[in-house]
């Protein structure tokens, strides 16, 4: 089989992980493609995922944490969103690709008959499509550095195809053009008082029995490792001293970058890999002073059903923080089961709230809770932000309780409803594939001047990701808008409601897309910076009339 034609000089680092998954393989990544841009090249990230589904977006969020929507519509791991975070940059479909998708593509292959009716195996088809894929990516972007993050853990039944490839890779680019990082645990066992290195050396061990030698080592741990237990690992894993990093847990995931820059790990690999850049690391330093400047409380009540597994939620959680970060304030996330609301529950439940934020989700569970949550933001004053469903469901909460559609809602909870005001489009209804129906990436949306998502983009045009199969129904427009809902950003000539407001609230406001995938530390997305910004003046307005009532 033959690869892509890659540039002469593209250098490879390849992160893996051991022990246990979860250790933060997508950080490191993301890290490190940070360091190595800030030295001013050319740098692309790339995940590797062992599962057997052909991408994320069918799975449950339980299973997998979010789904990473990107600009082509690509449904992909939520690593991905790290990747776009540290690097400030917009991947697409070829950063990510699965077992699934690897095996969907040999066996086309094998029915098309390209193998010339030879026996397919793991090696070489599988592994040759493997490296195909990663060689890809280098030739379209043209790349200096290309990071690819292996999935799950060494010793994975599914990850073997893809160690395999890359212990071919090295060999093929030629051992100075290609780095090895393996990410690894050394737990802290509390009644003997120490750190243990043996699950890193067992790891390593798995490693060296599939032909693949770390370059370097990052530890992960819950404290510094001192210079003695790097010595120790730098013995027994074959690794040199300055390729044993210790990465303590951070109070913030954005310090990971200074963290591994000050232990050395860049300029090693630099060495390694003969690059001679030196890294300007002025913006980012100055985003850490941000972050720790940011200490003003204030109080964000996010409203879903997937609350007891925060990476459901992942780039909702860091586009609040990006917005704190703006405003020096620290945000406080309080997540709120929505099926736990309702009546006086709410109130009791969202009372001390400065902003309440309802995100995206798909079913029926938990949904009359949301549409509660709406109705105490928009009566009391809160500052309210609703993303994909929590526009849908501002839209039932305004249809029932301001325009009178007495049982309004979406066709996706009771598809009896009188009122259907959120509905599929005609052309959607027919459609009974999964994922054919859905509106999925990067697209346009037409904002209406002196309105507040005018004030808060600047723009008259924005592009925004979506991910979602269901409308504010064209048919209620008229009725929404004449009790007052403003319907301020719009796609197709006016006929998709994009984003909608409310004028006599402090802030009121929702988008049918997910603006969390767009915000950056560095530049946090408008929507999230003004939700942030509305929240931290509700709230020194009520503590400013607490001190007056006592004061009095």
């Amino acid at each position: 089989m033959s690869h892509p034609v890659v540039r002469e000089d593209t250098k490879f680092i390849f992160v893996t992980g051991g022990v246990a998954s979860g250790l933060g393989k997508g950080i490191t990544t993301a890290s490190l493609g940070r360091l190595f841009s800030s030295r001013g090249l050319k740098v692309v990230l790339q995940k590797l995922d062992p599962y057997v589904n052909v991408d994320p977006g069918t799975m449950n969020p339980f299973e997998h944490g979010e789904v990473f929507v990107l600009d082509d519509g690509a449904e992909t791991d939520l690593d991905l969103g790290h990747y776009e975070r540290f690097l400030d940059a917009d991947l697409h479909r070829g950063s990510n690709f699965t077992t699934g998708a690897v095996y969907s593509a040999v066996l086309a292959k094998e029915r098309r008959g390209d193998y010339l009716g030879k026996t397919v195996q793991v090696i070489p088809h599988v592994t040759d499509e493997i490296k195909s894929r990663v060689l890809a990516l280098a030739e379209t972007e043209q790349a200096d550095v290309q990071i690819v993050e292996i999935g799950g853990t060494v010793g994975d039944i599914e990850s073997l195809p893809f160690l395999e490839a890359i212990r071919q890779l090295r060999n093929e680019v030629g051992r100075d053009r290609c780095a090895f990082v393996h990410v690894s645990l050394m737990p802290f066992i509390g009644p003997s008082g120490e750190l243990k290195t043996k699950p890193t050396q067992h790891s390593v061990k798995e490693m060296r029995s599939l032909g693949l030698q770390p370059d370097a080592i990052v530890c992960r741990s819950d404290r510094p490792i001192g210079r003695n237990l790097k010595e120790k690992i730098s013995l027994l894993c074959d690794v040199p001293i300055a390729g044993v990093v210790s990465a303590p847990d951070a109070p913030s995931i954005y310090e990971v970058p200074l963290v591994l820059h000050r232990e050395g790990l860049d300029d090693l690999l630099a060495r390694h890999l003969r690059i001679d850049a030196e890294p300007d690391l002025s913006e980012w330093s100055a985003l850490v002073e941000r972050v720790h400047a940011a200490t003003a409380p204030v109080d964000i009540a996010v409203v879903g059903k997937y609350v007891y597994l925060r990476d459901a939620y992942l780039s909702v959680t860091e586009a609040l923080y990006h917005g704190g970060f703006h405003h020096g304030a620290d945000v406080r996330i309080h997540w709120v089961a929505s099926d736990d609301l309702g009546g006086e529950q709410t109130e009791s439940v969202l009372a001390d709230m400065d902003g309440i934020l309802i995100p995206g989700g798909f079913g029926v569970r938990g949904v009359e809770g949301k549409i509660d949550a709406v109705r105490y933001a928009r009566e009391r004053g809160v500052p309210f932000l609703g993303i994909c469903l929590g526009l849908q469901c501002a839209v039932v909460e305004f249809a029932r309780n301001v325009c009178g559609l007495e049982g309004a809602n979406s066709s996706e909870f009771d598809r009896a409803t009188e009122h259907p005001v959120i509905d599929l489009l005609p052309e959607q209804k027919d459609v009974t594939d999964m994922g054919a129906t859905m509106r999925l990436g990067a697209q346009p949306c037409y904002i209406e001047p002196g309105t507040l998502a005018s004030k808060a983009y600047g723009a008259d045009v924005v592009e925004e990701r979506h991910r979602h199969r269901w409308e504010v129904n064209p048919a209620y427009h008229e009725v929404l808008t004449a009790g007052g809902l403003r319907i301020s950003g719009s796609s197709q000539k006016g006929r998709l409601a994009e984003i909608i407001e409310l004028e006599d609230h402090p802030f009121f406001i929702a988008g049918q897309f997910h603006p969390e995938l767009r915000s950056r530390p560095t530049r946090p997305h408008p929507l999230f910076r003004d939700f942030i910004g509305a929240a931290v003046a509700r709230r020194a307005t009520r503590s400013t009339s607490v001190a007056s009532s006592t004061s009095g």
